[in-house]
């Protein structure tokens, strides 16, 4: 151990011991302050990163991360079909990052009860559609299997629905659909599910897309369009140009953000207010730690001019006071990161943090850990509050020994 560090740590523990003195308080505040600073920087970050992947998740469940349709469909619940060729479909699974493609129609429609009328959209799929999300979202029965020979009359309902109409596992379902003529067809609930957005939960079905075919007298290469999902997230503004490069004129792909501008603008907005709290907390460890490194040579200027006194330069003092910066921020990044990672794990198993599902598309607060991001904050955190103690070093090459040595 050289010389400085020696000092360094015998000044911690012998301060810490005595009273009437600031050093010991100070040690405290300025852990505590660090602690604190490095806590909310990381349970925002988390709950940031878990919002944008659960509602991310969610919207991409209903709609896949691309979808392609006809050019001049004007998002109407009617519209025009592609006609999907196996040759098509082939070449644009060569698209690279591609991970899955399936064929889907939509029709409006209005369910029908004894005391009840409800508009409704009923979303056709087929036997290539990925159904793990609404697995995970079901709360009561089972999905449909579309890949049965015949038209599965079979459908699930979202729980707002099946509770405003009160509906149950098994009952039948007519729904009426205004065209010319006038036609009406009859489901069986199977499933109930719940995916916390109210504006998908409020309006969808899910049926078997021969149903939606037949309505609208299409043939059975012909769809409202085909959903495709990618292996990754962060290639897809590059992959949705890809596709439009693989498909027909007429045709248009356009990604999840393009389709729902506001969901993702707002969570660009919470990017903006997690930036913020990052700047603010690492400004009030940095005024923090200089405040404390300006006390702590105010207290120890007799010291100061002893080491001087003796032979020890500016830079040799300016170490000592670096060790003890640099112990002060160890700790408190210590502590700070286990009650930090503390709570998010809590959360995660207990979701004990809960949230207004129709404001937030989410039950409780969520929670994602990037680890990566942790340690890049804590390593930036321990850089910028030691490089601090270089604006209050100033006072030490300014004392003297002899005027140091005579202070009380």
């Amino acid at each position: 151990m050289n010389v400085e560090r020696f000092i360094a740590f015998r000044l911690i523990r012998g301060k810490v011991g005595k009273k009437n003195k600031l050093s010991a308080p100070l040690y405290r505040i300025s852990i505590l302050a660090i602690a604190l600073s490095i806590g909310v920087m990381i349970v925002s970050l988390s709950v940031l990163n878990g919002f944008k992947r659960e509602i991310t998740t969610k919207v991409i469940g209903f709609g896949a991360h691309i979808q392609l349709s006809k050019y001049d469909n004007n998002n109407s619940f009617e519209p025009q079909p592609i006609d999907v060729t196996p040759a098509q479909l082939e070449d644009i699974k060569q698209v690279q990052g591609i991970k899955n493609c399936s064929m889907f129609a939509i029709k409006a429609g209005i369910i029908k009860t004894d005391a009840e009328m409800e508009g409704t959209i009923l979303k056709g799929v087929g036997g290539d559609f990925d159904a793990s999300f609404f697995k995970k979202s079901l709360v009561a029965g089972n999905l449909f299997n579309p890949k049965t020979v015949n038209k599965n009359d079979s459908v699930i309902i979202s729980k707002n629905l099946a509770a405003k109409l009160n509906f149950k596992l098994n009952d039948k379902i007519l729904v009426y659909f205004i065209q010319n003529p006038a036609r009406v067809r009859k489901f069986v609930v199977v499933g109930i599910y719940n995916t916390g957005l109210e504006d998908f939960d409020n309006r969808y079905m899910i049926c078997d897309v021969r149903h939606i075919q037949k309505l609208n007298n299409w043939d059975s290469t012909q769809f409202a369009g085909i959903e495709v999902s990618i292996n990754d997230f962060s290639m897809l503004e590059e992959i949705t140009a890809s596709i439009n490069n693989h498909i027909p004129s007429d045709w248009l792909a356009s990604s999840i953000k393009e389709q729902f501008p506001q969901l993702f603008d707002w969570l660009r907005l919470q990017d903006i207010n997690v930036q913020v709290i990052l700047v603010l907390m690492t400004l009030v460890a940095i005024v923090n730690m200089i405040t404390a490194l300006i006390i702590l040579i105010l207290e120890n200027t007799r010291l100061i001019g002893i080491l001087k006194a003796i032979g020890m330069d500016n830079s040799g003092v300016q170490k000592i006071f670096l060790y003890q910066v640099s112990l002060i921020v160890g700790k408190g990044l210590l502590y700070g990161n286990a009650v930090a990672l503390t709570l998010c794990a809590l959360q995660l198993k207990f979701h004990f943090a809960k949230l207004d599902e129709t404001s937030y598309y989410i039950d409780h607060v969520p929670i994602a850990i990037n680890w990566g991001l942790i340690l890049i904050i804590n390593i930036a955190t321990f850089i910028l509050c030691t490089l601090a103690m270089l604006i209050p070093s100033r006072i030490i090459a300014k004392i003297t020994p002899v005027k140091a040595i005579r202070h009380n």
